[in-house]
């Protein structure tokens, strides 16, 4: 990898290096419930919103005490639809307050509300299992899994198609292989949402290209 790559890849993780878990305030532990508040995060990040709406409204449940899926299930549609929208998630509130009260009923009832048990049908299965969950997509699956990675090793290196967006912005290989010699531990994670932000926001790559052109140049 050359020092390019690393200094680029230096400067995203200073500026850029929070994952959307820990932006939502949540603490990342394998679990139940972070387990669970990431599930409804990659839900609400995968429609068709800001992704900084979306982090509100997911903290804006767990504030209304919805922090795991027996509190989600037995919350009335009312009380998830008001929560939504105190995040300013009120584009799709009504169909996603739907889908969060059949997916933590889905998750309580099948599972016993614990996401480990879905990881225990192994790497392959997970996937699909995670789709069943309503609301969750191939976008959904890409945003839990590269968020739990530092927790589920086995899906490590993760980054997906918007992370890998986002490398391409950076003048960064796609390689998973390859953006994965860029990070280690912790900060895989880190490296793959900060990608993402880059995918999503013109003035974050440009600002980090410009960070990593001044290292480079103090060198």
């Amino acid at each position: 990898m050359s020092r390019k790559h690393e200094d680029v890849a230096h400067a995203l993780l200073e500026r850029h290096g929070r994952t959307y878990a820990s932006e939502a305030g949540i603490t990342l532990r394998d679990t139940p419930q972070p387990l669970y508040q990431v599930l409804v995060l990659s839900h609400l990040l995968s429609a068709r919103i800001k992704a900084g709406i979306a982090v509100a409204s997911a903290r804006a449940l767990f504030d209304a005490g919805m922090r795991d899926a027996r509190r989600m299930a037995e919350a009335t549609w009312q009380q998830r639809v008001d929560a939504l929208g105190k995040g300013g998630y009120r584009r799709y509130d009504e169909r996603t307050s739907t889908q969060l009260g059949d997916g933590a009923e889905l998750l309580r009832d099948r599972y016993g509300g614990d996401l480990r048990r879905v990881r225990e049908a192994g790497k392959s299965e997970v996937p699909g299992l995670l789709r069943e969950f309503p609301g969750i997509g191939p976008s959904g699956v890409d945003i839990f899994l590269r968020e739990v990675q530092g927790l589920w090793p086995e899906f490590a290196p993760y980054f997906g198609a918007k992370a890998q967006d986002g490398a391409e912005k950076l003048g960064l290989p796609r390689s998973v292989d390859r953006l994965a010699r860029l990070a280690s531990g912790p900060d895989l994670p880190r490296l793959a949402a900060g990608l993402v932000r880059v995918a999503l926001d013109d003035e974050a790559g440009a600002e980090v290209r410009e960070l990593a052109g001044a290292g480079a140049g103090a060198r």
